[in-house]
């Protein structure tokens, strides 16, 4: 149920980095009562001082409906709907963490994008295998930086949910001025573009840091977008959600933004940095080093062919040169567009 239809119980946001913040103020911006819950009690009491997250999402004030909450069950307790925005490797033990603690008609969404390692699964095969499948469930995605969110600039996202009720309802509950949220039932589609757009926009920044230039970088994004589609189609996903803002959408943002940390982390391997070294200067979760290892494995799981995504695996695990990724990449034999 949304804010607007009168069921006031709160809205229970984890994760208190960037994205679930800049989420959190986006509901309580809308009017919906909002808790927002992170890991480190010391950051969260500075946050309810400074009524805005002066780490990670400065230009981010909170609305009045907002409030933090230190404490995991009284973040959950009681609220109409979860939202997960930890990164892919801490889903599964979050998920483990809150399944005692949620009430039978608690909703659950995620924001959480890419592959679990080892398994290959994306987030909600891990949320059904922790929370079995009964319960409704939605995923948030789409090309929205979470300075901008927090800031108030207009942005737009998609929610995918086999319950298309509880799609609707997040939608509606997330949706101002200054933001629109699309509807969607391909939770596959949502999540196998959230997961690939990571890896490709390392290769972005590889790109442009190596002074490629604008012929290269399209390439990249249009040859990417035809292996986003070929993985989606073998895992089940409808090729159209991939010309939507959680395919082309979310891509295009992050291989040509600096604000992508995955796109930063490529211009620094550019630059000459190692990939620890790169990760320690950017100093947050850089999604895309994880998951060019995870799409690896799961393209070569389901045999679809995904050159461009191989070759930031090999130039991040590998130790191949930038360079001589691309060399390969330009022989490769010549084929369909469309293939």
């Amino acid at each position: 149920m949304n804010a607007a239809s009168g069921d006031h119980r709160p809205v229970a946001v984890l994760g208190a980095g960037s994205w679930g913040t800049a989420l959190a103020i986006q509901f309580a911006r809308s009017g919906r009562a909002t808790r927002l819950w992170g890991r480190d009690r010391a950051q969260l009491a500075r946050m309810a001082e400074a009524r805005c997250n002066e780490r990670y999402l400065p230009s981010g004030s909170f609305p009045a409906t907002l409030s933090i909450e230190a404490d995991l069950a009284a973040a959950v307790g009681g609220a109409a709907d979860v939202l997960i925005a930890v990164p892919s490797h801490a889903l599964r033990a979050l998920l483990v963490q809150i399944a005692p603690l949620l009430a039978p008609s608690t909703r659950l969404a995620w924001a959480t994008k890419g592959f679990e390692l080892p398994s290959g699964l994306l987030p909600h095969q891990v949320a059904r295998e922790v929370l079995g499948a009964g319960r409704s469930v939605a995923v948030l995605s789409g090309p929205t930086f979470a300075r901008e969110v927090g800031a108030g600039l207009p942005s737009a996202m998609t929610i995918a949910a086999a319950d298309a009720a509880f799609a609707t309802a997040l939608a509606q509950d997330l949706s101002a001025d200054n933001f629109r949220a699309y509807t969607s039932t391909d939770i596959v589609g949502v999540e196998v573009g959230g997961a690939v757009k990571n890896v490709l926009a390392v290769g972005a920044g590889l790109s442009d840091g190596l002074g490629f230039g604008a012929n290269t970088r399209v390439a990249l994004i249009t040859r990417g977008l035809a292996e986003m589609m070929r993985l989606g189609v073998a895992l089940g996903a409808r090729r159209e959600t991939f010309m939507g803002l959680a395919g082309l959408g979310d891509l295009v943002l992050t291989c040509t933004d600096d604000q992508s940390r995955n796109r930063r982390f490529g211009l620094r391997l550019a630059a000459g940095s190692s990939p620890a070294e790169a990760l320690a200067a950017i100093g947050q979760v850089v999604e895309g080093y994880p998951a060019a290892r995870a799409l690896h494995e799961v393209a070569a799981r389901h045999g679809v062919d995904m050159p461009l995504s191989e070759s930031v695996y090999r130039v991040l695990y590998e130790g191949v040169a930038p360079r001589e990724a691309v060399r390969e990449l330009m022989r490769r034999p010549i084929k369909s567009e469309t293939e």
